[in-house]
């Protein structure tokens, strides 16, 4: 390709292609440059290969450079990067595969018909490489990103899923992710790959580049967490996923502050949980059952997530026992939540479970605790006193709201005076006597009663009245 400009310091340059007023000539001039670039060693590459990814982010439907094929360009340079170890040395070349496989992974990470082109462009196998961590993590975090893109879509997923072992190195990843950033980066402040700093912080200290290192170790790891999830849809697959090893680990992987749209573990979670062969080895792991019941109490954004998992079990005939006596207490503490994100009447449809768990099969009655049992009947009499309270007077229900209201008064004086174990049976009568619609007066109660569990050493039944307070209540 012709120098477009006297003055440009590289022969073929992109940026003075993209200037050609004409636009046959602009359009013949970028397919041109697409075609050669991948065969020139000039110096210099790096700077369009970096131009066109701020285009790829901020224009990532835009299909102009997808007809005239930079797919194929960017397939052939990550290629080159891997089999030319001397190329990718040189200058400034060591950017290029990272550059590559993320303009790969902006530009199909919403059109399925551009991610259908890549394909046809050949861009997972180089992908594939990357993700075997033939050069660095770096390229492991992009390669995997573009990689669980393509898997998003059904025309593209069999292309990705047609590599044995993508699945098996994306859980590798979501496993170890953290602990290959910090032995390959964030621990050895002096053996840092310079580009690796150049890419993270552009020369802004150490601390910002641990900092920033720290969020990429995230985005690794909940990039490869949205790639197992494609194949977690997929029955087949289930398996190779729910190995107890790997299961374990995933309520303690999270998005992060960087990350607050990753569902990360707990959306994998939901996803083995929607099928019969993923629910049973949940099951039999009991750490994650209790993981699930502790997110399902908490205030995070994806407890919903935790919750229908807790309700899939019970659900499932071969689940429902071996998690029952775990996931009806913290369920039960849920049951006053009529609105959570999208679910409406939550509260009404965790009863309706609970309540057909007990009911379907008799033996799952006799092999449940007795505190279990206790628990149930507790909801199911609340359940029936809702619907008493719905046909009482007014005043009525005010008479016994006032009488609530003396009896904690009692209780707040034993508080007082040191008597914790008095005071809380205190709260507790007053909850007995004050109307369940009295939303208010009832987070009270259950705020000062679980102030007293937690004086007393009684951390569960504190979990339990925090949770019964949550604002996630809506009336």
């Amino acid at each position: 390709m012709d120098k477009m400009t006297s003055d440009c310091p590289y022969p073929g340059c992109f940026f003075c292609v993209m200037k050609e007023g004409n636009p046959g000539k602009r359009r013949t001039g970028i397919l041109k440059f697409f075609r050669e670039l991948p065969s020139q060693d000039d110096d210099g590459q790096v700077l369009p290969i970096s131009g066109l990814w701020n285009t790829a982010m901020a224009h990532p439907n835009d299909p102009e450079f997808i007809d005239l094929g930079i797919f194929e360009c960017m397939a052939a340079l990550i290629w080159k990067g891997l089999k030319n170890r001397r190329w990718l040395s040189h200058d400034q070349n060591i950017y290029i595969p990272y550059y590559a496989a993320h303009i790969i992974g902006s530009y199909t990470m919403n059109l399925e018909e551009f991610a259908e082109s890549a394909v046809h462009a050949g861009v997972i196998p180089p992908l594939v490489e990357l993700l075997r961590g033939r050069l660095t993590w770096v390229e492991q975090r992009v390669a995997v990103r573009a990689l669980g893109h393509l898997a998003t879509y059904a025309s593209t997923f069999p292309a990705v899923a047609s590599h044995g072992e993508v699945l098996e190195l994306a859980i590798q990843l979501a496993s170890s992710s953290l602990e290959i950033v910090y032995s390959h980066f964030y621990q050895y402040v002096d053996r840092r790959l310079s580009y690796h700093c150049d890419l993270l912080t552009r020369g802004m200290g150490v601390e910002m580049e641990s900092r920033k290192a720290e969020e990429w170790a995230s985005q690794l790891q909940c990039w490869s967490l949205q790639l197992i999830n494609c194949f977690a849809f997929k029955p087949d697959f289930l398996p190779d996923i729910c190995k107890p090893e790997f299961l374990v680990k995933l309520p303690g992987m999270w998005g992060g502050l960087v990350n607050e749209n990753s569902p990360a573990g707990i959306g994998l979670l939901r996803t083995i949980c929607q099928h019969k062969l993923g629910r049973g080895p949940v099951a039999s792991c009991p750490g994650i059952v209790e993981a699930l019941c502790n997110i399902a109490r908490s205030s995070d954004d994806w407890q919903y997530m935790a919750i229908d998992c807790l309700l899939w079990l019970l659900q499932d005939p071969s689940t429902c026992q071996k998690v029952i006596d775990k996931a009806v207490p913290a369920l039960i503490d849920l049951a006053d939540i009529s609105t959570l994100g999208d679910h409406k009447k939550l509260g009404d449809s965790i009863v309706s479970v609970i309540q057909e768990a007990v009911q379907s099969q008799g033996t799952v009655r006799n092999s449940i605790s007795i505190r279990t049992k206790e628990q149930i009947d507790e909801l199911l009499s609340s359940r029936q006193r809702l619907k008493w309270e719905k046909n009482t007077p007014k005043e009525d229900l005010h008479i016994k709201q006032a009488a609530a209201l003396v009896v904690k008064l009692e209780g707040n004086s034993l508080f007082s005076s040191g008597n914790i174990a008095g005071a809380a049976a205190k709260y507790s009568e007053a909850l007995t006597l004050c109307p369940l619609k009295s939303k208010k007066e009832r987070v009270v109660l259950y705020s000062n009663r679980s102030q007293c569990h937690l004086l007393l050493q009684q951390p569960l039944a504190a979990i339990s009245d925090a949770t019964c307070i949550m604002p996630t209540q809506s009336s």
